[in-house]
């Protein structure tokens, strides 16, 4: 799955009608962020956007506990950057995992710009995305998380400006709607693997074991001793190194097969 993908980006409402609303101008944009050591900044969004690394920074605005959320704000370990994401709700917290997931992530942020330009009458206007993805091209992806029930007009409203700003320094801007509950649960299973440690000395057995399509349990019993080679097979899922359908419940016969260094199947 990549975050470019169109099957990725569920959105809860057209974006048909973006084109028609009047944008603000990326240009008269600005951004104001924390660094990693909590420092302030504040600098015109083109400048900042593709001169500072903002998934380095931390959350600009945290999420406060609200009494009577079933899920309260926390923390999920990234491994694709070996840091702590802070998440405010449920559906951001599912989306942080399929993006950990995605292959063509390299590192996430929590909230870490505000941008601000005036609106009409002079106003000010401002919005900070939940989410910031840089991905392995060197690009980034500005992301909103929207439950379920789908996105309220205040949402739709901002997005269609976080678009435009995106697009000014060649990012792209997502607004998610949650994935399929079944490529949601697989993917949070193998998330309970996602630590390197899990794999570690078995990719290359793995990746024997798994040239040709064949299901789980025949390559795990390839592999030798059951108990210790599940953990570096689900690890190899979590990677994407080794291929199979999320689309349906993993079971022990879900055929995989492992991906060439080119992303192709062998």
């Amino acid at each position: 799955m990549s975050i470019r993908s169109a099957d990725r980006q569920r959105s809860p409402r057209s974006l048909e009608g973006w084109p028609h609303r009047r944008r603000a101008d990326p240009a008269r944009m600005t951004a104001r962020f924390m660094d990693a050591g909590g420092a302030e900044h504040e600098m015109p969004w083109l400048e900042a956007g593709r001169e500072f690394p903002l998934e380095t920074c931390v959350p600009v605005r945290r999420f406060p506990v609200l009494r009577g959320r079933r899920i309260a704000p926390g923390w999920w370990w990234a491994a694709t950057s070996g840091r702590f994401v802070h998440y405010g709700f449920g559906a951001m917290r599912t989306q942080v995992m399929m993006l950990d997931h995605d292959p063509s992530v390299v590192a996430l942020a929590c909230r870490p710009v505000e941008l601000l330009w005036r609106g009409r009458g002079g106003a000010v206007v401002s919005h900070t995305p939940h989410l910031m993805a840089r991905l392995a091209d060197g690009s980034g992806v500005l992301v909103d998380c929207v439950a379920a029930s789908g996105a309220g007009r205040r949402l739709v409203r901002r997005a269609a400006h976080m678009e435009s700003a995106a697009e000014a320094i060649g990012w792209h801007y997502r607004l998610l709607s949650p994935p399929p509950h079944v490529v949601a649960a697989n993917v949070r299973w193998l998330a309970g693997y996602r630590h390197p440690r899990c794999g570690a000395g078995w990719l290359d057995r793995i990746a024997e074991c798994f040239a040709v399509p064949r299901p789980l349990a025949e390559g795990v019993a390839l592999l030798g001793d059951p108990i210790a080679a599940w953990p570096p097979v689900f690890h190899a899922l979590w990677t994407s190194a080794l291929h199979a359908s999320l689309e349906r419940p993993l079971h022990e016969r879900t055929v995989a097969v492992w991906r060439t260094a080119a992303g192709e199947e062998r």
